[in-house]
């Protein structure tokens, strides 16, 4: 998976706490990379989280499964070398123009401003559904990560923002998936 965005996102604890999920509460092997920018903030940015039941080979994600895109840039950047079939899931907030025709769009920073009060917390909003949409990880797994990571003080907050992001997902998976998403192969299948 590669989740990506800009510095000041929070794609790079995203990044951790996925792997966390997988690797520390369901014993899975599991590899994350990140990478940034120069900028402290709004430079571009993106981890890559290898999740397998076996040893994994090589750390970096050549052809993603699942692609996160948090804004325009990383979209435009990071959409291309999505594996055919996998899933490309998008901030409907922030990203505007699609440039495939099969994408999950969410609104991650409007859902985080409205009902989290916070856009901050916009990175576990895209977290709750991307797991609930895709079923890498337990939803149960991800919340102890999450729930983890919190700075102190923000646990309800976090806890908020996992489950609205995972009632959005429901909610769009409740309605009929676009003609080429239900062709499409699964991603997380084994070849």
């Amino acid at each position: 998976m590669r989740l990506s965005g800009s510095g000041g996102q929070g794609i790079i604890t995203a990044g951790i706490i996925l792997a966390e999920a997988a690797g520390v509460y369901e014993g899975k092997e599991v590899c994350q990379t990140q990478a940034y920018g120069p900028e402290a903030r709004g430079g571009a940015s993106k981890a890559e989280v290898v999740i397998s039941d076996s040893e994994i080979d090589y750390p970096k994600v050549i052809k993603p499964d699942i692609v996160l895109a948090m804004n325009q840039q990383a979209c435009d950047t990071y959409c291309y070398d999505l594996k055919p079939g996998g899933l490309l899931i998008i901030d409907a907030t922030l990203v505007k123009d699609i440039p495939i025709p099969w994408v999950i769009a969410l609104p991650f920073t409007q859902i985080a401003r409205q009902e989290c009060g916070k856009e901050m917390v916009a990175n576990i909003v895209a977290l709750g559904a991307l797991v609930k949409i895709s079923g890498v990880v337990s939803l149960e797994s991800l919340e102890m990560a999450v729930l983890a990571r919190a700075p102190t003080g923000t646990a309800e907050l976090n806890r908020q923002a996992l489950a609205s992001g995972v009632a959005a997902a429901e909610q769009l998976l409740s309605k009929r998936l676009p003609h080429c998403l239900e062709e499409a192969p699964n991603p997380l299948a084994r070849e």
